[in-house]
């Protein structure tokens, strides 16, 4: 039997042809497909109900015909039944769930099929964005593992991905830091910490130069000394991003994270003039003067038009000249669709960051439209805050922020202590490794887990619980799997071992079974609408089946085609989870 990767768009397809067979308006009819509650079926056709109510036919009636016109090959691989007014469920037969198991046995099996939704785009990321010379904090944390889960939803899913990390290394803050530096740099210091160094000479600086003072005025004559070229400036400023950048990577490669580049502000410093031009040299213009600035005004958009109570022009370029967010952020655009050839473009930012990106994009329209550029899509992907569990945001009991890096670590910690304790017989060396994968999990889980919209409460222990929807429980899942098979002597997935397989049987192999081949419905949700979260649930969800299924299931039994499939079963479930895992980010274990 030959199976698709996605049943359902099978069953779309099937029931367009039933349509035509039945004589109904095909073009007109919309199947509107969606994953069904399992209590029902797999899969659920919603659309009779809006074709017969247009129509002024009995939508029973409608699904009758239908159902009795649709393709042999669908009609022998489903039970199809009507419920309510019309609503159609279909429920894969087992063979149909064993032949997509079959078909679909490996990693590059599971990529092939999902390959066709963005095959052939190129969609550039831009994601985390820390600013250069300080320190990346737990507010870091949202746009660096959505970002990351992102990158890897989209690549699985046949795109070119290009990962952009939109450093802030540019802007007035240099001139007060190279002020510092020049007076107080402690050479030892910054080859020990160096980040935290530069952290403490920016301070140093920022409280030397208070406004009007002469000290401010030395500062600023930095900042445009760095800003014309200055040999000795430029010189520090690179230092400074190369420091910063070292810093960021050890943070990066413990959450497994790696940019194709670090386009940051200082590198559309000189393509901000063509803004301007191309913004003003439209009929009518796009950006016009107010008060001295170039603004764009949205009056179109009840949010952003003059009339409203907050008038809120977006400023392509200040008063004094200099330019700002907007002026790189759309110099930004321009070069991701000239040089990259973006077909989307996706930038994750905390929510607080909504209007600008609003703006940003309505701007990008009117100017693209004019020039006749090509439009990408365009993609604001925003989030809530980490918070305490008292509900305010996350700080050390000093009140400061707390550095992402401490966070990282005291996660591994906390998790070294559990293994530990659980495992008190494994060597050090082991144990710290589990825990560095565990704890890292941990703090990327806790985020992927919660709808990214939303703000959510940062506690160690719901985060580390070996129960509930949890990293360490998934990594629990994915290790008992691995020792079902390690116990047996054998390899996951093999070819000799699967052959043998009968037709699944029992309620729980059938219940895994259809939990398994909605894999590519959770990866279709989650990259469409960009929230890694709807994955995270369909992988909780499956590692609870398999629990009900191995409780109820013995694995390892006499008959060699019951032992077959249901070890099939069991490779299965250990390949869509560890490939679910790693494409949120997660590395994985085979022992725990």
């Amino acid at each position: 039997m030959h199976v698709t990767f996605h049943l359902a768009d099978d069953l779309a397809h099937a029931l367009h042809q039933a349509a035509a067979a039945a004589g109904l308006d095909a073009a007109a009819f919309a199947p509107d497909l969606r994953t069904a509650d399992p209590r029902h079926g797999d899969f659920q056709a919603n659309g009779v109900l809006g074709y017969a109510k247009a129509r002024k036919l009995n939508p029973r009636t409608v699904a009758e015909q239908l159902i009795a016109a649709l393709p042999a090959p669908i009609a022998a691989a489903f039970d199809v039944t009507i419920a309510g007014p019309g609503f159609i469920n279909f429920t894969a037969r087992p063979a149909t769930l064993l032949a997509w198991l079959r078909a679909y046995h490996s990693r590059a099996t599971l990529a092939t099929g999902a390959a066709a939704a963005h095959a052939g785009q190129t969609w550039v990321v831009d994601y985390s964005s820390p600013n250069t010379a300080k320190q990346m904090h737990v507010g870091h944390l949202r746009s660096a593992v959505i970002g990351e889960a992102i990158c890897r939803l989209l690549a699985f899913t046949g795109a070119r991905v290009i990962r952009d990390n939109h450093l802030g290394d540019w802007g007035t803050q240099f001139g007060k830091l190279i002020y510092g530096f020049k007076r107080w740099a402690d050479p030892a210091a910054l080859a020990r910490e160096p980040i935290e160094e530069l952290e403490r000479l920016y301070k140093l600086g920022n409280d030397a130069t208070p406004e009007g003072s002469p000290a401010l005025d030395e500062a600023r004559r930095e900042l445009v000394a760095l800003q014309n070229g200055d040999p000795a400036n430029v010189a520090l400023w690179k230092k400074f991003s190369d420091v910063s950048l070292a810093a960021f990577q050890q943070i990066y490669d413990r959450l497994g994270i790696h940019f194709d580049h670090h386009l940051g502000e200082s590198f559309y410093n000189d393509k901000v003039d063509r803004v301007y031009r191309e913004l003003t040299e439209t009929t009518p213009p796009i950006a016009e003067n107010s008060a001295g600035a170039l603004v764009v005004f949205h009056d179109e958009h009840p949010r952003f038009s003059r009339q409203a109570e907050r008038p809120n022009p977006f400023m392509v370029r200040k008063a004094d000249g200099a330019s700002g967010y907007a002026s790189t952020d759309l110099a930004t655009a321009l070069y991701r669709v000239e040089h990259f050839h973006a077909d989307g473009i996706v930038v994750v930012t905390d929510f607080r960051q909504g209007d600008h990106f609003e703006q940003l994009f309505l701007t990008v329209k009117k100017w693209f439209a004019a020039k006749n550029y090509r439009l990408p899509e365009l993609h604001h992907v925003t989030f809530g805050a980490v918070t305490g569990e008292d509900g305010k945001a996350l700080k050390t009991r000093d009140g400061d922020t707390i550095k992402l890096k401490a966070l990282l670590d005291e996660a591994v910690d906390r998790a070294f202590a559990i293994v530990s304790e659980k495992n008190a017989d494994l060597p050090e060396t082991e144990r710290r490794s589990i825990a560095e994968i565990v704890g890292i999990g941990a703090v990327q889980y806790a985020d992927l887990s919660q709808n990214r919209s939303s703000n959510y409460v940062f506690s160690w222990e719901k985060m580390l619980a070996l129960d509930g929807n949890t990293a360490p429980y998934l990594l629990y899942a994915v290790a008992r799997v691995h020792s079902i098979f390690r116990k047996q002597n054998l390899t996951p997935a093999d070819p000799a071992t699967e052959a043998h397989a009968s037709p699944l049987h029992t309620p729980a192999e059938i219940a895994l079974a259809r939990k398994l081949v909605k894999f590519p419905d959770a990866l279709r949700l989650a990259t469409d609408t960009l929230r890694p979260h709807f994955l995270g649930l369909y992988l909780y969800e499956l590692a609870g089946e398999f629990s009900s299924f191995y409780s109820a299931d013995k694995v390892i039994v006499d008959d060699p085609a019951i032992r077959a499939r249901r070890l099939l079963l069991c490779a299965r479930t250990l390949l869509v989870l560890e490939t679910g895992l790693h494409l949120l980010g997660l590395r994985t274990l085979t022992r725990m």
